[in-house]
């Protein structure tokens, strides 16, 4: 029988901001990595592999966004019976993204005080 050892590391702090439209999280931290794996490839289906979620899941997030938006974030082309299509990120998604990603920088940034005294007292 083998003992598995607890692995010891440091305390870490991931704040989540995720942006409400009505009920619906118009967008958050997984809707962004989705936008930045869509960039990367060019592809929905690419994406959500590379994140390990299906493409009708990655579907669903990208209606998600397109709905609660003034614009569209993702722009998709069909491919038809032998492949072609695409997407890309729209000029709104590009923009909304690069906003997300700078508000979650300052939000862990503005918490960092506070942080280290929570960090002392912590376990070890």
């Amino acid at each position: 029988m083998t003992i598995m050892k607890r692995e010891k590391s440091r305390p870490d702090i991931r704040p989540r901001l995720r942006i409400m439209a009505g009920r619906d999280i118009a967008f958050g931290p997984g809707k962004a990595d989705l936008l930045e794996a869509l960039r990367a490839s060019g592809s929905i289906t690419e994406a959500a592999a590379s994140l390990g979620m299906s493409y009708m899941r990655a579907w669903t997030l990208i209606r998600t966004m397109n709905r609660s938006f003034g614009r569209p974030l993702v722009a998709a082309v069909r491919g038809g019976t032998k492949g072609g299509g695409g997407a890309h990120l729209t000029e709104t998604g590009r923009d909304v993204l690069a906003l997300y990603r700078q508000m979650d920088e300052k939000s862990i940034a503005a918490i960092q005080p506070e942080w280290r005294k929570l960090q002392k007292l912590l376990r070890g």
